[in-house]
């Protein structure tokens, strides 16, 4: 599947405009085997569901990953995104066998070939292919908003060394609130505060 979404024709040097600002959505793993143990999962994807209608809405890239192995084995139900996050026809699926989704697939490829300048960073797991995703992308040149609301993990089993599902997605949220890379710009915003240009972001309730 390839997006439907036009590329953006680069301005010519000296033109003396600044570059387009180009954000996508960029929607992590939501599966059925994941969504099914995750913490906090019917808001995250009601959350991640309306992000979807605005950036198509607006005219922006929607990219999903989806992860393959042993445990998510490739046209499984379990495997499949669930409904409420479907792909829209035309749109494009990635699939990946890491917690980077930019490592050994064509994830770049696809942004660039948009002229993507911003990810909008959403899915499961927080710690995991999330963050591992965000700051590939930071370190690739993207500029990152990761969307509060629009990421979680996996509910604990009880006491250990795991932080609570709730501390931990508190806590990235944080860390990239502080997060500084030179040249990108990282923001943390609640999903109604998202917006990909195509006009105000949705008033947040």
């Amino acid at each position: 599947m390839t997006s439907v979404h036009p590329g953006v024709v680069p301005l010519p040097e000296g033109s003396g405009a600044a570059p387009a600002h180009i954000p996508a959505l960029l929607v992590i793993d939501m599966q059925n085997t994941l969504v099914a143990m995750a913490f906090r999962a019917a808001g995250t994807v009601a959350a991640i569901a309306r992000l979807q209608e605005r950036a198509r809405a607006a005219g922006a890239p929607v990219v999903l990953v989806q992860q393959g192995d042993e445990e998510l084995e490739p046209g499984t139900e379990g495997w499949r995104i669930v409904p409420e996050l479907a792909p829209a026809p035309g749109e494009t699926v990635v699939p990946k066998a890491a917690p980077d989704s930019f490592l050994d697939t064509e994830l770049d490829a696809v942004l660039r070939a948009r002229g993507v300048t911003e990810v909008v960073v959403t899915g499961f797991a927080t710690e995991v292919c999330v963050e591992s995703t965000a700051r590939q992308a930071l370190s690739r040149g993207y500029d990152v908003v990761l969307v509060a609301d629009g990421h979680t993990t996996s509910v604990r089993p009880g006491p250990g060394p795991y932080a609570a599902p709730e501390a931990s997605v508190a806590h990235h949220n944080e860390i990239y609130r502080n997060l500084r890379y030179p040249g990108r710009r990282v923001r943390v915003l609640p999903a109604a505060e998202v917006d990909f240009g195509g006009g105000a972001p949705a008033a947040a309730g």
